[in-house]
């Protein structure tokens, strides 16, 4: 695992010594040397590299790694820029986008930009064995993503939360913090997006906040690769 050497460091470097991260360690570690895991050991913390603790803005908040090969690199719903395919959700999330602020549907789902501009697109659970989804559930990243998303709580300026689904609801006890904004809507996934993540408006109510509280707004739009 690449290390967190930002301000993510201070936050969750209690959660290294504690003995459910040791068992954890060992246990993924144990599944890199035996198995085929995603996202490759070294993007396993990408969103925390990538979106600072000072600098999130907004927290997307999913559950498991994409397991077919060559998607996850440690964003939640983002995918590698040369898949072919983007995954059904953020389809979803696109058309939603499209519909909520004229952004046009890309030809990748690869997100990065959302990261760099302060979204951080947390999973619950950071790896996951090839083609078995859920495999690394209850295995202690549940425990440390908590401290993540408790850290981001405790953050004393206006931050968006994005919960879709209810195991991203599931969390909304810990988010105590009155600046912060929670917005709810159903999962993107094709079973479930019909049922009101679309006409979410998620993306515009977030840029509305963000604006009205004199931050600067993030720019959704994913570029088409060449």
């Amino acid at each position: 695992m690449a290390m967190i050497t930002n301000d993510w460091l201070d936050t969750l470097k209690g959660e290294f010594s504690k003995d459910y991260y040791k068992q954890l360690y060992r246990f993924v570690l144990n599944e890199y040397n035996t198995h085929v895991v995603y996202p490759p050991a070294d993007d396993i913390f990408n969103a925390f590299h990538l979106t600072p603790l000072s600098e999130v803005k907004v927290l997307i908040l999913g559950q498991d790694p994409y397991h077919n090969e060559h998607q996850a690199h440690g964003l939640c719903f983002s995918v590698l820029p040369d898949q072919p395919e983007i995954p059904p959700s953020l389809q979803n999330i696109y058309k939603e986008l499209q519909d909520d602020l004229g952004c046009y549907i890309p030809n990748n789902g690869f997100l990065e930009k959302w990261a760099k501009q302060g979204v951080l697109m947390l999973n619950t659970v950071l790896t996951v064995r090839a083609h078995q989804a859920n495999s690394h559930q209850g295995k202690g990243w549940e425990q440390f993503t908590d401290a993540i998303i408790n850290a981001v709580n405790l953050q004393d300026r206006p931050i968006v939360y994005l919960l879709w689904g209810k195991p991203a609801q599931s969390k909304i006890p810990m988010l105590t913090n009155p600046k912060h904004l929670i917005l709810k809507a159903p999962h993107p996934s094709p079973l479930s997006a019909y049922r009101g993540f679309f006409g979410c408006k998620h993306f515009s109510q977030t840029n509305d906040f963000l604006k009205k509280n004199n931050i600067s707004p993030i720019d959704w739009q994913i570029e088409n690769l060449t």
